[in-house]
């Protein structure tokens, strides 16, 4: 026995582990893809203070003031005016369908009463289920509209702008308090639901295969169709128990409501789980291990926390990760959650998250049974 180092020897052992690295192609593609993926993402994608939110307004006075108020906001790049609304149910729909996070009231006569001392309110209300993506604009409303106003009031007026001539009153929708928890917990379950049910699917298959029982299962007349729906059905059951042990404990320990459709969530619960159980079905084709089928869950899990509005907000990222965004199964199901447990959602306010869920586990579903007749050839 001895104690001296061989440069030959560890030579040798350095090129075998280089062999093997070389041949374990999709382990040696995730250290290479994963952190250059991560890199991109929290590089551009991500951003904690968002611009260009859509904003609708309610305007009951045109006067030269008022457009001040709507310019100064727009240039501050925190708000995007989408267009108008007439009247404050078609407000309060805009905030509860997601397609404004904010909605801005300029009263009757409000350059009359600034002119008169008489202080009116302009009233805004804002979406704060997700409190980081109004937090910011919220903050910095007050100060926007003050200077925009001051630059307007010109000549004797001028001494109207030293005073506060108005007031801002801030609504805040769905999260009052601007809680957290309200927003982040029911944003878990997507997240939950996302880790367990692909990888309990996918490891699932690819022990069958290593064990040999799937060559058993390749051998009987049964149809690929078949094979996916009975090996995916019985963990439908376990996300039921997920979910149900989650709502518990949404409601009872951090208090959480639930204010919409139950009718809403179930749809929208039920195509998540299967989309996810199909994308595990997926990995398994691709996976040879155990080992593989985790690695490759992991990878699917990244973009549903950073890009589906989880951890930032959707509206605060550029355009080509909002697309990609739109592609990950996690983004609609988190928007169907929070507009029912949040917004008091129907399925009518779900519908174009439905249709997006369905389109995904159609086209997922269809590359999962290809590439399983080419696994049988």
């Amino acid at each position: 026995m001895t104690l001296g180092f061989s440069l030959k020897r560890f030579g040798a052992v350095l090129y075998k582990e280089f062999i093997q690295m070389r041949r374990d192609r999709i382990t040696f593609g995730m250290m290479i893809g994963l952190p250059i993926i991560q890199l991109f993402l929290f590089g551009f994608a991500i951003n904690a203070d968002p611009r260009n939110l859509p904003t609708l307004v309610e305007l009951g006075d045109n006067g030269p003031l008022s457009r001040a108020v709507i310019s100064g906001m727009q240039n501050s790049s925190y708000f995007a005016f989408k267009g108008t609304v007439m009247g404050v149910g078609e407000g309060e729909e805009a905030l509860r369908r997601g397609t404004a996070n904010f909605v801005v009231v300029i009263p009757e006569d409000f350059e009359r009463d600034v002119v008169r001392g008489d202080k009116p309110e302009i009233l805004v209300a804002a979406d704060a289920s997700d409190p980081s993506a109004t937090g910011g604009a919220v903050a910095a409303l007050s100060g926007i509209v003050s200077v925009a106003i001051a630059e307007t009031l010109t000549g004797p007026l001028a001494q109207q702008a030293g005073s506060a001539p108005f007031a801002m009153v801030v609504h805040r929708e769905y999260n009052p308090e601007g809680r957290t928890s309200t927003n982040i917990v029911p944003g878990l379950l997507a997240i939950i639901l996302s880790m367990t049910m692909v990888m309990i699917t996918a490891v699932a298959i690819v022990k069958e295969t290593e064990r040999g029982t799937m060559e058993m299962l390749i051998a009987t007349p049964v149809k690929p169709l078949e094979v996916m729906l009975g090996k995916i059905l019985p963990y439908v059951f376990v996300g039921y128990v997920q979910t149900a042990v989650f709502l518990a404990a949404a409601s009872l320990v951090f208090g959480v409501p639930f204010e919409g459709s139950v009718w809403a969530f179930f749809l929208g619960f039920n195509l998540f789980i299967v989309v996810n159980l199909a994308l595990g079905f997926l990995i398994s084709t691709a996976a040879k291990s155990q080992m593989q089928a985790m690695q490759l869950s992991f990878f699917t899990i990244l973009p549903s926390i950073l890009l589906s509005g989880f951890m930032f907000p959707f509206a605060g990222m550029p355009g080509w990760a909002q697309f990609i965004g739109q592609a990950v199964p996690a983004t609609h199901f988190l928007r169907v959650v929070r507009k029912v447990m949040l917004k008091g959602g129907a399925v009518a306010d779900v519908t174009g998250e439905l249709w997006a869920l369905l389109a995904i586990l159609l086209v997922i579903s269809a590359i999962a049974m290809l590439r399983y007749r080419q696994t049988l050839d």
